[in-house]
């Protein structure tokens, strides 16, 4: 996925990471792509677990995801390059490390402190940090 990628997952976050991509693809003239990880949940031996209705919450996401971008691109002076939304079932910092496979860019929120104060980043967030394998922009939550 060249251009930039980002990670939304409804959050507040998420949608303030997704604002910021959009105008840097929009800046760049660089396409963007918005990706959604239904959650997956693994089973006794690691592995991802799939369920009967797995291909229907992720169809759910991605028209969620759809939404939020539609309405972000809405408020944007102008517009990235082209904008593809994709959503997938799988375990979200695995399929983040993935999509950062051959992107310029990869965009996430920061978690905020939560009930962990110490911890300043999401534990998606900290892993996408340490395997991505292209630049990766954390947005912080607005002060």
């Amino acid at each position: 996925m060249p251009g930039i990628v980002v990670g939304v997952d409804g959050s507040g976050h998420s949608r303030m990471a997704l604002e910021r991509a959009a105008n840097e693809a929009a800046v760049h003239q660089a396409p963007l792509t918005v990706l959604t990880v239904h959650q997956a949940v693994r089973d006794v031996y690691g592995s991802v677990s799939h369920y009967q209705d797995d291909a229907t919450l992720t169809d759910k996401a991605k028209e969620a995801a759809q939404a939020e971008t539609d309405q972000v691109l809405a408020a944007l002076g102008s517009r990235p390059a082209s904008v593809t939304v994709t959503a997938v079932h799988g375990l979200p910092a695995d399929e983040l490390i993935k999509a950062s496979q051959g992107a310029d860019m990869l965009v996430l929120g920061r978690r905020g402190q939560g009930g962990f104060a110490r911890l300043v980043m999401g534990s998606v967030t900290n892993q996408v940090v340490q395997h991505a394998h292209c630049a990766v922009l954390i947005v912080p939550p607005a002060e």
